[in-house]
């Protein structure tokens, strides 16, 4: 038997009791010791958004101790609204639909941009004919909802010089927008090129036209990393660490294109590795703009956003006084030449 004075611990009883604390911290979820963060994409699972698989997959948000809960998204006017109700903390949405937004009193900033240059276009398929945005009268166009080609149209027909009155524009799920097109229930579609020409291409075996909104003058900063405004009040470190371990997973994206696709995969397993792959590759043509060149990924330009408050006054509707600097914040974007954008391919 083992005695002891009065105060003291004899060693194997030390000895027990630290391995019951070992015991203890080995028995310790991971991720218990993380902060739960909720992320809202625009769309569903595909190339453009596959940096935040990506960060999500390689481990970058679990680095920065951060465990995301990310789902899909049923365009940017929706994202924005859930973020404006704080039912998501981080959002993934368009600046156009996000000055729409706060014009109107929503509480969101845009705190780092992928696509600072517009990607929104109104697509057809070649072999229609239709040459020009005006061919579009006499047509039907399906647009999704809520998203910023719904968003945008008004200031692309008002831009282009259409009559409103003579298309007709029906809402068509995100999903569906491709297959209504190729399965010629509509003559054209409007989205994001990126998003929408590759699987009309290699599904269809047709070549598509895009008009882009952008060459109707609705020129705009995209998609971007949104918040509500109180958080940056409340947890900016929240957002900066959030901000760098995603920007970690577009650049990776970049350079492991396969590898993103394949991990895209795991979240929308109905994915076709070729068209995903395309649309990835076509998402990098709009990472930056001439206002951007030689900047860090996700830095955005005073000029770039200056043009999206002109649109939105001139086509989009909005009479309420609204400044760039209302809208966005280079603060949270991170420095170092491993955030540097890397060249067009």
């Amino acid at each position: 038997m083992f005695q002891t004075l009065p105060g003291q611990c004899s060693i194997p009883r030390a000895v027990a009791i630290a391995a019951l604390a070992v015991v203890g911290l080995q028995g310790t979820p991971a991720d218990a010791q993380k902060r739960d963060v909720s992320l809202r994409l625009d769309w569903i699972y595909q190339g453009p958004n596959a940096g935040f698989m990506v960060a999500k997959d390689k481990g970058f948000y679990d680095e920065a101790g951060l465990n995301v809960d990310m789902g899909p998204g049923k365009g940017s006017g929706s994202t924005a609204q859930l973020i404006a109700s704080k039912t998501s903390q981080f959002g993934f949405a368009d600046g156009f639909v996000i000055g729409a937004g706060v014009a109107k009193g929503m509480e969101l900033v845009m705190v780092a941009s992928m696509y600072r240059r517009n990607p929104t276009a109104a697509i057809v398929l070649t072999e229609s004919g239709i040459k020009t945005p005006k061919e579009l009268e006499g047509k039907t166009i399906g647009i999704a909802p809520g998203g910023t080609q719904f968003q945008q149209w008004p200031a692309f027909v008002k831009g282009c010089k259409l009559d409103n009155d003579k298309i007709k524009v029906i809402n068509l799920d995100p999903a569906g927008t491709v297959p209504a097109l190729v399965a010629g229930k509509v003559q054209a579609v409007a989205s994001y090129a990126q998003g929408a020409v590759p699987g009309i291409e290699i599904r269809s075996k047709k070549d598509a036209t895009s008009f882009y909104y952008a060459d109707c003058g609705v020129m705009s900063v995209s998609n971007g990393i949104i918040v509500h405004k109180d958080l940056l009040k409340q947890d900016p470190e929240l957002v900066r660490t959030f901000v760098k371990a995603t920007l970690k997973g577009f650049l990776y994206s970049h350079a492991h294109p396969d590898e993103a696709v394949a991990i895209t995969k795991k979240y929308a397993p109905e994915i076709v590795p070729e068209i995903t792959k395309r649309e990835l590759e076509m998402s990098f043509l709009n990472w930056q703009t001439p206002n951007t060149a030689g900047k860090q990924m996700g830095w955005m330009s005073d000029k770039d956003w200056d043009s999206t408050v002109e649109t939105l006054k001139l086509y989009g509707g909005v009479t309420t006084p609204l400044k760039a600097s209302d809208l966005y914040t280079n603060d949270f974007v991170p420095t170092g030449k491993e955030f540097a954008t890397p060249p067009e391919k």
